[in-house]
């Protein structure tokens, strides 16, 4: 609709909302745990922050909104400028000079890094200010393990999964590719294992090369990759859940994906950091904790040069983050979850 100065204002966008945790939830007892914020010197000027967002579709601005509207209360002068066209756009925004801060939508990408160290000749300060969520599309979502219903197996080892997912088997001996050599008997013995995935040129397959693979970009060969389907109507078939789909009508195979997608027909495997274990299932607690093996996190990346101070309104910015309030502005959001204690302390020393 045009204005009466014969403008066009934008349409509306779509907000995607989440649910706020609850006063007596795990995330929100966390919470209580950080310290709240002490500024330590008084700053103005506007913020820039580039990367995780969409032209139709804000992912970060409610969470930034809240942001903003708190960190104003210490520090009235200080204003944002929301230019969050896509995590892809984070990292140049930095090395460029138009940004001064990229909130990413998933971990560094090496690729990104790497243009960033061309362009500055030294690497990006990442910070952590946020945990992936459980279930929530477009928010980081935990990547679980799924076998079928009829699968016997309650858990499995990273080593375990990267010889059967990858490869060189980086982790341990060998590759594993029968169910047998999982420890199974029976009919289950020498049945081959299928295993189903992202995409391995995916963001969540670079995830799954650095964090289960250690590194290596040699996959099972049987790796059945699934990417997006978008349909006539505009709706999508979601790559998570057409691989659950498939492993429903497969008892022996294996796969990536998220409970969001799950039916009755499958179910996950809790996941252990080394072979004698523990394991863990994905959960709000377990990824807070950071106990989940390929829990994951949302990083902010500055360009901090070597042996200079982070500029201070953006200092202050990330303290603030790191802080009890703008962790509870994490759970008034509601989708992704906070920092543990301790992790958020961790954050907050790279700032000094």
């Amino acid at each position: 609709m045009a204005g009466a100065d014969g403008t066009v204002a934008p349409a509306p966008v779509a907000v995607l909302r989440g649910t706020p945790a609850a006063p007596d939830s795990f995330e929100a007892r966390i919470v209580s745990s950080i310290p709240r914020y002490s500024p330590e010197q008084p700053v103005a000027g506007v913020i820039r922050i580039w990367g995780h967002g969409h032209a139709h579709l804000p992912w970060m601005r409610p969470l930034i909104m809240l942001w903003e509207e708190s960190f104003r209360k210490f520090h009235p002068g200080v204003s944002i400028r929301y230019e969050m066209h896509g995590t892809s756009s984070g990292i140049p925004a930095l090395f460029t000079g138009i940004g001064d801060i990229a909130i990413l939508g998933e971990e560094i990408l090496p690729e990104a890094a790497a243009a960033f160290r061309r362009a500055k000749h030294y690497p990006p300060l990442g910070i952590e200010i946020c945990t992936g969520s459980v279930d929530v599309r477009n928010f980081d979502y935990a990547q679980m393990f799924f076998v079928h219903r009829d699968n016997p197996l309650a858990q499995l080892s990273l080593a375990q999964l990267d010889a059967v997912f990858g490869a060189e088997h980086r982790r341990g001996p060998g590759n594993i590719r029968t169910w047998g050599e999982l420890g199974l008997t029976g009919e289950w013995a020498d049945r081959p294992i299928t295993p189903y995935g992202w995409a391995i040129d995916d963001s969540f397959g670079f995830f799954l090369q650095t964090a289960l693979l250690e590194g290596s970009h040699r996959w099972n060969n049987e790796l059945r990759e699934f990417v997006h389907i978008y349909r006539p109507d505009g709706s999508i078939y979601d790559h998570g859940q057409q691989i659950l789909d498939n492993l429903a009508k497969d008892r022996f195979g294996i796969a990536v994906s998220n409970i969001r997608y799950a039916g009755p027909d499958v179910k996950p495997l809790a996941l252990a950091l080394k072979p004698a274990g523990p394991a863990y299932a994905a959960s709000k607690q377990t990824l807070i904790e950071r106990t989940y093996p390929l829990t994951r996190t949302i990083p902010a990346v500055v360009d901090r040069p070597p042996g200079l101070p982070v500029e201070p309104k953006v200092r202050e910015f990330l303290r603030f983050i790191l802080s009890r309030e703008g962790q509870e502005a994490i759970n008034q959001d509601g989708r992704y979850l906070p920092l543990g204690p301790d992790f958020a302390a961790a954050q907050r020393r790279k700032l000094d």
